[in-house]
């Protein structure tokens, strides 16, 4: 398995550093590590091999080879790899609700108490982050592979990078109240982060339909 990471990292690190926000930075990034074990667990146990493993300014991913077979494997109008991805990215805030509990119930560790509220609070971030209907968060994998089984790859790829830049768009505006009244940096720099993934997956996005538009007119010019 192939490691990369993103140098802008260390960046940020220094900027946390400055703003003495660094514990709760390092906080997110461990349960962020811990939740792609959740995701790399359930792929294994799927049968998908891990192919590389990428730390980012918030949080880390894990990319799987795809089998062959996977790809000829059809249930109710939908590839089989799709339910796989689906129960992949549900491992991930799955793996944080189970810490978040064992936290909560089971306080008798010698733990200090802020640490644990700390580490509830990390994991409560990153449940509610990677739920968002935002591709490619775990939230968007899911809703696009559900709208894949029942309308198809292209509605799904389509409803799902319309609804990515909606919520998206709603997110900015609350994140930037949240930020004059919160002074957390944090915050800052998620939603930044947010619409880099955004922008990337957007470029991706419009290739695709360029490949979907020659394919239809060739289809139409065999007709």
């Amino acid at each position: 398995m192939r490691f990369r990471i993103d140098l802008k990292i260390f960046i940020l690190i220094i900027i946390f550093i400055l703003t003495k926000q660094i514990k709760i930075y390092a906080m997110i990034m461990l349960f962020a590590i811990i939740h792609e074990f959740g995701h790399l667990i359930a792929g294994i146990l799927l049968g998908m091999k891990p192919e590389k493993f990428n730390i980012k300014l918030f949080g880390v991913s894990i990319d799987f080879s795809i089998r062959k077979n996977d790809y000829n494997n059809k249930i109710k109008k939908a590839n089989y790899l799709e339910i796989k991805k689906i129960f992949i990215a549900l491992a991930g805030p799955l793996t944080n609700i189970l810490i978040t509990i064992f936290l909560i119930v089971f306080n008798s560790f010698n733990i200090n108490n802020n640490d644990r509220l700390l580490m509830i609070f990390s994991n409560i971030v990153l449940i509610i982050f990677n739920i968002l209907p935002i591709y490619p968060l775990d939230g968007g994998r899911i809703l696009k592979g559900l709208i894949y089984i029942f309308r198809g790859k292209y509605i799904a790829e389509k409803y799902i990078h319309n609804i990515s830049y909606i919520i998206l768009i709603i997110l900015t505006m609350i994140s930037s109240v949240a930020v004059l009244y919160l002074k957390n940096v944090a915050i800052f720099f998620a939603i930044i982060f947010l619409w880099l993934l955004q922008i990337k997956e957007n470029m991706i996005y419009r290739n695709r339909r360029k490949i979907y538009k020659i394919i239809s007119q060739d289809l139409q010019s065999h007709h």
